[in-house]
């Protein structure tokens, strides 16, 4: 397994240092390692501390005898070949010990302390609407990064154009902004089957607004995040970078223009109101027409794809992607798509050999660590490697839901 390099202090410091400081420099080492490395963060015991101290001390090319070695072009020469192999030895003897001692990232983070009650009040998961054929689940409508990209991405699609564009400012939304668009769907979704069933019971309701108007703690329990302070100031910062991302869709027929629609993730924000510790509290937020219309239209049903609740778990943005093609693709039955063309449908700013690594890793690590709802595999294919999703057995009744026309 290919990791990243080691920042490794120079072995005569690392002597100088005390059993309690070299203790300290190695687990602090060791968690720089699991955070580089998609590992999860362990705490060394004694038998992996002396290990590590011992790779330290090793001796490489000992016959040398280089601290002899007096001065001279050809003696200093060899004492810092020496030196770099020796060097080279001991990150690749630290990186195996480490390697051993923590274990593969897991695919789903804990879920926050308090979850196990407040996700009886969640309402269901729905990701965005189809609209003239064109669905937000097969491509990433969003950076994958945790930070914000202030690129634009395009995709070409066999029917389809679409690029998405952020802010100049705020950038573009990313994965985990995504979760407020999901939040928002949810929420309407909800909301208009509460109004099919209010008219079939001959009550004459009204139409769901607008305007979304959720506490910043709903959101958050809905993404089953953290109500912690950080939390609220990440929210703020997304929002505005929903506010600023617009999808603009060419729609293709016979290979030739047809239509052109540009949307945005949200229509803008407002914060109503805040706490007395100056956190972000009530929201109103104005759903885009284009979401609007797609779920309480009357012409038409819409079947709505639902989402497993650990969603919202799924630590990386490249495994949030994963998730969501899987559910479009392999809902009902098996589905395969060459690495090459999900990298091209993943937004992803790497590299192809970097992106198709990391791939086989988060497969890897879906071995141990099981992705929701679907198992993934890899396998040879006549034009390269083919990325396999398929449902696990259990999964798949009950979760497309149509919303009827009244």
């Amino acid at each position: 397994m290919k990791s990243s390099p080691l920042d490794l202090m120079p072995r005569d410091k690392f002597a100088a240092l005390s059993l309690h400081e070299k203790n300290t420099f190695l687990q602090d080492l060791a968690d720089r390692f699991a955070e580089a490395n998609e590992r999860d963060r362990v705490e060394l015991d004694k038998d992996a501390l002396s290990r590590l101290r011992r790779y330290y001390s090793r001796r490489v090319w000992a016959d040398l005898k280089l601290d002899e070695l007096g001065g001279g072009q050809l003696n200093r020469a060899l004492r810092s070949l020496g030196e770099a192999i020796r060097t080279g030895h001991l990150k690749d003897d630290v990186t195996a010990v480490l390697m051993q001692e923590t274990n593969p990232k897991r695919v789903l983070r804990e879920p926050p302390h308090d979850d196990a009650q407040l996700m009886f009040f969640v309402p269901t998961i729905y990701d965005a609407p189809i609209k003239d054929d064109v669905n937000l689940m097969d491509v990433a409508p969003f950076s994958l990064s945790k930070r914000s990209s202030r690129g634009v991405l395009k995709y070409e699609l066999k029917d389809s154009l679409i690029t998405i564009e952020g802010g100049a400012e705020s950038g573009m939304a990313t994965v985990f902004d995504y979760d407020i668009f999901l939040n928002m769907v949810s929420y309407l979704a909800e909301e208009v089957q509460q109004f099919r069933r209010d008219e079939k019971k001959g009550l004459r309701p009204t139409l769901p607004p607008k305007v979304y108007r959720p506490n910043a703690s709903h959101i958050l329990k809905f993404c089953r995040r953290s109500d912690g302070g950080k939390s609220y100031e990440d929210l703020e910062s997304a929002l505005d970078r929903l506010a600023n991302t617009t999808i603009k869709v060419v729609n293709l027929s016979g290979g030739k223009r047809r239509a052109v629609d540009s949307r945005p993730l949200i229509n803008g924000y407002s914060v109503v109101s805040r706490t007395g510790a100056n956190k972000i509290d009530l929201i109103e937020i104005t759903i885009p027409d284009w979401v609007y219309n797609s779920v309480v239209r009357n012409e038409a049903t819409l079947p709505l794809l639902t989402l497993h609740q650990d969603y919202f778990l799924i630590s990386s943005g490249l495994g949030r992607f994963i998730y969501r093609l899987a559910r479009k693709a392999a809902g009902k039955s098996p589905a395969k798509y060459y690495v090459k063309e999900v990298y091209d449908r993943s937004s992803s700013e790497q590299e192809f050999r970097k992106f198709a690594y990391d791939l086989r890793e988060f497969v890897s690590r879906t071995q141990a660590f099981p992705l929701p709802e679907f198992d993934l595999a890899l396998e040879e294919g006549k034009e390269g490697m083919l990325l396999h999703m398929r449902r696990r057995e259990g999964y798949g009744k009950n979760d497309t839901v149509t919303i009827e026309a009244s």
